[in-house]
């Protein structure tokens, strides 16, 4: 299973402002928005894990906060989109926050299949801030034996 990397066609040169003063926090966010299409705004990334198992492929990915409804998980020409947004809650008109850690807003993570992976046999489930997807693999991927080759 790979990662989908985006690229927009933009070259590393054409992502520097032109004018000589450099402000980094716009100028960051400024490169980042534009290696993804420009109605997709990601503000934050989960960590993910993936594991190959012996019938499927597991993926983990850390959101917690976040609820079931919170997340779109589509697949479509063997490729696997992993949507979700956190929502910021609102502080009242008198609280004053001195330092916000949290992360709000919308990742998106996209999944390659393997050609072993049967696409029409996904299982996502949401518990204790982790968001695990369990994919099926092809019964023919299942039914190749391992065998012990000797060295002579």
């Amino acid at each position: 299973m790979t990662l989908v990397k985006f690229r927009n066609g933009n070259s590393f040169n054409n992502m520097f402002p032109s004018n000589n003063r450099l402000e980094l926090p716009n100028f960051f966010n400024d490169v980042f928005n534009q290696l993804m299409n420009e109605d997709e705004k990601v503000t934050w990334m989960p960590a993910i894990n993936i594991m190959e198992r012996e019938n499927d492929y597991k993926i983990d990915l850390a959101v917690p906060g976040m609820d079931k409804k919170d997340f779109n998980i589509e697949v479509e020409n063997d490729l696997l989109v992993i949507t979700g947004e956190r929502k910021e809650e609102k502080t009242g008109e008198k609280d004053k926050v001195t330092k916000r850690e949290f992360h709000y807003g919308s990742f998106k993570r996209s999944f390659t299949l393997p050609e072993t992976a049967d696409a029409e046999k996904i299982n996502a489930n949401y518990n204790n801030g982790v968001l695990t997807l369990s994919i099926a693999k092809k019964e023919e991927a299942k039914q190749k034996a391992k065998r012990q080759i000797s060295v002579e």
